[in-house]
């Protein structure tokens, strides 16, 4: 690893990129143009970020405060615990001291923030041992913790294990290199059948007692009641997003999916994260009202569903590209909540969560659904076709949505889809969406640079006669 990375903290760069940030929501034109003449690389998320409004300034907030609690987590006496972006992190908001760090948030944030991305943190886990062939979407941050250059981790607890085998084997291989304590959720292998249902209950069960006895703390019953309907009201916003979504013009900005589940990823439950959806909501209500497109031109010309995950070159290529172009972006499968009162659930009984916060057990028992309901979790348990899987999910999202093509973004390393998609894109094509795959990596600009990727999409969309 270069020495320059070593001399600053990740969790700190962070932390102050967005607690700066948060200030110049209220600049002019000209003051944010100065500006970015000394932040070149950042301008291309802030940018577009900015533009959102209120919602820009509580997303830098929550963010700033995410890792700001990570810096503080020793100093007010916390554990620090290593999970993934398929963890809903609310069981973590539930108990008093510990504070949750979650990798691909901070692999995507290097991507779009800085033009060196995270890749010296990638190469730093080959060198390390741990193979090259694993996701990106973790090697990037973890690099980082690996090397000491962010909070020293305390525990590593994950959802999912099996279901990606490269995320479960970077968690453990973690957990081992740092010598901590170790705990993965098995993933469900059904969601409909009860002893599958009960299986997975006294999994999470168990990792609560894994967390109360590494934390040395007891589950504070209101405060879980209190985190769980404050996730309810931020389903039913999210919701609301969505429904409002089949609209056409799609009165969503693109760039609300990455905020939107991002925020999820790691404010779940937390009222700063209801704040900026309800803003959300508000502007997309007054778009929806005028009869206005999300694009900030307000001409749509396309709409495209994303199969897997965006694209985070720096900046937010892909999302700007669409802007560009009139492209609406009609979101991903991070997008989605999997609640039983959203709008494109499949309607199979067992398929979905309800939040039922009636007493303790039922309270476990909720978090324990989410967590199989997790977007990759509950979309890529297996083969693409089976019942309630990703190819049904994606279907289901691409009609409602009216989508006029579909397009997949992943990693090298993401093998369960990497098995599936030319299946898929098959699939689709016979169904009458016509289907792209990037070749890219979504976070690692080396396998294919932006510029790479863009012409590719400049061909398929003229081919297939799509704008």
């Amino acid at each position: 690893m270069r020495p320059e990375l070593k001399e600053y903290n990740l969790d700190w760069l962070f932390a102050s990129t967005f607690n700066v940030s948060k200030h110049l929501c209220n600049s002019t034109p000209k003051e944010l143009e100065a500006m970015f003449k000394y932040i070149p690389y950042v301008k291309g998320l802030l940018e577009p970020l900015l533009a959102t409004g209120k919602p820009a300034m509580t997303f830098l907030d929550f963010f700033g405060d995410y890792y700001t609690d990570i810096i503080d987590a020793k100093k007010n006496g916390k554990k620090v615990v290593m999970t993934t972006f398929c963890f809903d992190p609310s069981i973590f908001y539930a108990v008093d001291n510990v504070v949750p760090v979650t990798l691909e948030i901070g692999t995507a944030l290097t991507s779009m923030l800085w033009k060196r991305g995270s890749t010296d943190f990638m190469d730093y886990c080959t060198e390390i041992g741990f193979s090259e062939t694993g996701c990106s979407s973790q090697r990037g941050a973890m690099g980082a913790y690996l090397a000491g250059l962010g909070a020293d981790i305390d525990l590593v607890a994950l959802n999912m294990g099996g279901v990606c085998d490269t995320n479960s084997n970077a968690y453990a291989f973690a957990a081992q290199y740092l010598n901590v304590p170790y705990y993965g959720l098995d993933y469900p292998a059904n969601l409909t059948t009860e002893d599958v249902q009960e299986y997975h209950h006294k999994d999470y069960r168990a990792l609560i007692r894994f967390l109360e006895d590494h934390t040395g703390s007891k589950f504070d019953i209101d405060r879980l009641r209190e985190v769980l309907e404050e996730k309810r009201k931020q389903d039913d916003l999210m919701n609301e997003l969505e429904e409002m979504q089949r609209l056409v013009p799609n009165p969503v900005p693109g760039i609300y999916h990455i905020m939107i589940y991002a925020g999820r990823f790691i404010f779940s439950g937390k009222k700063k994260y209801t704040k900026m959806l309800r803003e959300m909501v508000e502007i997309v209500r007054n778009n929806a009202e005028q009869g206005r497109s999300g694009l900030k031109k307000g001409v749509e010309k396309n709409r495209t569903f994303l199969l897997y995950i965006d694209n985070y070159s720096l900046g937010i290529s892909m999302v700007e590209w669409f802007e560009k172009k009139g492209i609406s972006h009609m979101g991903s499968i991070l997008s989605r909540t999997f609640t039983e009162t959203a709008p494109y659930t499949t309607g199979v009984p067992g398929t979905t969560y309800r939040i039922d916060t009636t007493d303790l057990d039922t309270m476990i028992d909720t978090l324990a659904d989410i967590n199989a309901r997790m977007p990759m979790t509950r979309t890529i348990r297996g083969p693409y076709d089976a019942p309630n899987m990703w190819f049904e999910d994606c279907v289901s999202l691409a009609k409602m949505y009216n989508a006029d093509c579909c397009i997949y973004n992943g990693t090298p390393g993401c093998r369960n889809t990497w098995s599936n998609i030319k299946l898929m894109t098959r699939d689709l094509e016979a169904l009458g969406f016509p289907t792209h795959i990037v070749y890219a990596d979504s976070f690692d600009s080396r396998v294919e640079a932006w510029e790479t990727t863009e012409n590719r999409l400049e061909e398929f969309y003229k081919i297939r006669g799509l704008l």
